[in-house]
């Protein structure tokens, strides 16, 4: 059974409930999902730190990245994680792990493919291998289940009007889908992986 991290930082709760989703479609595979949420208690004068996220991620056989996008790219307290986290790359701790990436933003563009870059650039300097959505949009399939609605291969990009706090957040059922079957290939992706490398 292979171990797929999700990291992620959620302000209001959509990245969250995204998270959860892509959790789930670990688990329909039949693997472990693990959620590390980030929060803004755990920065101290700006720089972040837990010994038990960054344990967690190096067990793990694959890593989650997801943020919100903020102004095009990710939030700070996302990237104050990736930038405390250069400890793991400066001696490659996640180095042949499977990575891959989500984000949310209350607009249909955001420029969240931005967001959806920057991780794969970081899971690249990490020497990790990035896996992408699998899914074409529905609606150029002849389906009607929203599935990839925004039209991202890259990663999984949600999108729904704003909340103030997570009890507020919801995400659209098509997105929800997305990250479901994201959470599928991925562990299923890492079990192929991990199964080739023993």
């Amino acid at each position: 059974m292979s171990t797929i991290s999700i990291v992620y930082f959620s302000a209001n709760g959509h990245t969250h409930l995204m998270a959860q989703a892509i959790a789930a479609g670990v688990q329909k595979a039949g693997h472990k999902a693990q959620l590390l949420r980030i929060v803004g208690e755990q920065i101290t004068a700006g720089r972040w730190g837990d010994a038990d996220i960054m344990a967690g991620l190096q067990a793990a056989d694959a890593i989650v990245f997801g943020s919100p996008t903020y102004m095009g790219g990710v939030a700070a307290q996302f990237k104050a994680f990736i930038d405390a986290a250069s400890e793991a790359w400066f001696v490659q701790q996640w180095k042949d792990k499977i990575a891959a990436g989500f984000t949310h933003s209350s607009s249909l563009s955001g420029d969240k493919q931005g967001t959806l870059i920057y991780m794969a650039i970081n899971a690249a300097q990490h020497s990790m291998h990035w896996v992408n959505v699998g899914d074409m949009p529905s609606q150029y399939v002849g389906k009607t289940d929203g599935i990839n609605r925004l039209g991202s291969f890259m990663g999984v990009m949600g999108q729904s009007e704003m909340a103030t706090d997570d009890s507020d957040a919801v995400i659209d059922a098509g997105d929800r889908l997305t990250c479901i079957n994201f959470g599928e290939r991925i562990a299923q992706v890492t079990h192929q992986w991990t199964a080739t490398a023993s």
